[in-house]
């Protein structure tokens, strides 16, 4: 793809999408000063609050909307977020969805894709995925929707920067939590050609860093080791599209550990009565740590990018 989507484009999506998602909103923190950041405008752009749980439904409909042919269905791989956002897209779109999952699949997300309609395959393992999904476009003709990879998903995640863009005037900075890359690089394209003096910094799991590392190598790692209670952020395979994009128009990548994500979720939950899943506070966690120097005194935006959680697990995870 080119190197700039336009953001001519990313308003006509925004205008396709209207009628389907939530334009969800960007609140300033007003809870007790974060330790450490004196004079700092906090902002979150509550996409937790985005229908199907997470930013996700935004590409899932642009990329089932964009489809030419609808009438043998569309399919995906996930664990979670993705196949829940699929199967609420193809609700709205009239569209046949199955969806493959992994048997370890967290029994809520499951019974939100059976809520939205999905037909639901189980895969042994994440491993056993994806070769199931190429049987079902081989035999049955369905479409995959990726879960990160694609120019119609990159469109719609685009949308969440043109909103934050048409809500905060000069922000300094930007911080969106980093899996496969498809939300940070919708973001950081519109950002750019929004506020291009904007900072854009993507966090990640310390555990499941496989962007920052392909950063670092020059090239799309195919395969990374993941392992951080982040499961939503835990891509294992990364790919050219998204890495290209995050290659050009992201400023920065941090990590942050398990430790700081699980602190993260108990902030948010006492300072902002939100219960989030590890991915989610994933911004937060960043700002108390390996950010702190950078965005204090700054006009600062964290992206809460989607909770589709349990209260077992939430629980669970806090006292693991």
């Amino acid at each position: 793809m080119s190197s700039t989507l336009s953001i001519s484009r990313v308003r006509e999506v925004a205008d396709l999408l209207a009628g389907d998602i939530v334009r969800t909103p960007t609140v300033l923190y007003s809870g007790p000063p974060v330790e450490g950041l004196p004079d700092t405008d906090i902002y979150f752009k509550l996409e937790y609050l985005q229908h199907a749980g997470s930013f996700k439904a935004r590409g899932a409909l642009n990329s089932i909307y964009s489809l030419s042919d609808k009438s043998k269905g569309v399919t995906a791989f996930s664990a979670g977020n993705h196949a829940i956002a699929i199967a609420y897209a193809a609700k709205k779109a009239g569209v046949s969805a199955k969806v493959v999952m992994p048997a370890t699949a967290n029994p809520f997300r499951v019974e939100r894709c059976r809520y939205w309609g999905a037909e639901i395959v189980f895969g042994k393992t994440i491993g056993d995925l994806i070769p199931i999904v190429e049987s079902l476009q081989h035999d049955e003709g369905r479409t995959l929707i990726h879960p990160y990879e694609g120019i119609h998903t990159v469109e719609g995640t685009a949308t969440v920067g043109l909103e934050l863009c048409n809500d905060i005037a000069s922000l300094d900075a930007v911080v969106v939590p980093v899996g496969g890359g498809g939300l940070i690089s919708g973001i950081a394209t519109a950002i750019k050609q929004l506020q291009p003096d904007c900072k854009v910094i993507g966090v990640e799991p310390a555990g499941a860093c496989g962007m920052a590392q392909s950063i670092a190598v020059g090239s799309a790692l195919p395969a990374v080791d993941t392992a951080s209670i982040a499961d939503s952020l835990s891509a294992p395979m990364h790919l050219p599209m998204t890495y290209s994009l995050v290659q050009q128009h992201v400023d920065e990548l941090v990590q942050v550990t398990d430790d700081q994500l699980r602190d993260a979720m108990r902030f948010l939950f006492i300072e902002m009565k939100m219960a989030v899943e590890p991915a989610c506070a994933a911004a937060i966690a960043a700002v108390h740590g390996p950010l702190l120097e950078t965005v204090r005194g700054k006009r600062v935006a964290l992206i809460a990018c989607g909770s589709n959680i349990d209260m077992q697990t939430f629980i669970r995870t806090l006292s693991d």
